[in-house]
């Protein structure tokens, strides 16, 4: 992959986190970033005062920009997925306590279209261009979508997989559920990320992936690529272990923690090279008995300047 060193880039932080699930969180406005980013499940039931709650916790960041992706549990963004499962109910609902709880179709989006003068924009899968305060260019490719053989939302069949058009020039990648092999240990010890969005990552190589789904596969790491991409790529073939770096894992974090800082500019101890390096971030919020909540991430990544 050709290298460019000449166009002129901008530090510019990003405060990402996932899968709060409706819970009383830290208050995080003390964090000032250019851009957040929630990579989904917002909600743990897609109930409207979930939505309202996310909402309200989005608008209080200190960031112009929040991006947001729903998740599996946010179903209720999913329409042909929600009306499948109201309709799939042994005992009929009651349609006017459905309202109630979830809203009327389309209208947990509406609540967002309203939000966007707060700078919050639900991102549907695809590619993005964003001209961010700081004069810094952002592209980024987002998709809520993560394999599974259950009735949630966004999901496909492990089997079949998914298309994951990620442009060579993207910037980052926002995901709900991690890509094979990296941060997606479950805690019964198997693998829970998608083969398919791993060879897309592989083969866009964007300077950072962030995700969340497997709350156990909370952290951080640095991943640096061979240099040519197998035909079929994996995490087994295509990593470069001498180049890579884990910057943070669960069973590092001892104590509740609000955010964690991690600077990957020219001039830092884990710099990234574009084309040579992504890093990988799994921002899952929502713990165990032991941890409750996971901290949030600050990280600080150098963008390309507006043209």
């Amino acid at each position: 992959m050709e290298l460019s060193t000449r166009v002129p880039t901008i530090k510019t932080r990003f405060l990402i986190l996932s899968d709060t699930h409706g819970h009383d969180l830290h208050d995080y406005s003390a964090y000032r970033a250019d851009v957040a980013i929630h990579c989904g499940d917002l909600t743990t039931e897609s109930k409207r005062r979930e939505f309202v709650s996310a909402i309200n916790l989005s608008k209080t960041l200190d960031t112009p920009l929040k991006l947001v992706i729903a998740g599996n549990h946010d179903f209720i963004l999913d329409i042909p997925m929600f009306q499948k499962k109201v309709t799939e109910v042994i005992t009929p609902l009651d349609p006017a306590l459905v309202q109630k709880e979830y809203g009327d179709y389309g209208e947990i989006r509406k609540l967002f279209e309203d939000a966007r003068e707060s700078g919050i924009i639900l991102l549907e899968e695809g590619t993005y261009d964003f001209k961010l305060q700081n004069d810094a260019r952002l592209k980024i490719y987002a998709s809520p979508y993560t394999p599974s053989l259950g009735d949630w939302g966004f999901q496909y069949h492990p089997e079949t997989g998914h298309m994951f058009d990620i442009e060579t020039d993207t910037d980052v990648v926002v995901t709900h559920g991690p890509p094979r092999g990296i941060l997606d240990m479950t805690y019964s010890g198997g693998r829970a990320g998608c083969p398919r969005l791993f060879e897309a990552i592989a083969r866009a190589r964007p300077k950072m992936h962030c995700f969340g789904h497997i709350h156990e596969g909370w952290g951080a790491k640095l991943v640096g690529w061979r240099e040519k991409v197998s035909k079929n790529p994996s995490h087994l073939t295509d990593i470069d272990n001498g180049r890579s770096v884990m910057v943070r894992k669960l069973s590092q974090i001892k104590q509740d923690i609000p955010a964690i800082e991690s600077s990957h500019c020219a001039g830092d101890e884990n710099s990234l090279e574009v084309g040579i390096h992504t890093l990988f971030v799994n921002a899952a919020l929502e713990g165990s008995e032991e941890l409750p909540i996971h901290p949030v991430w600050q990280i600080d990544l150098e963008l390309p300047r507006q043209i």
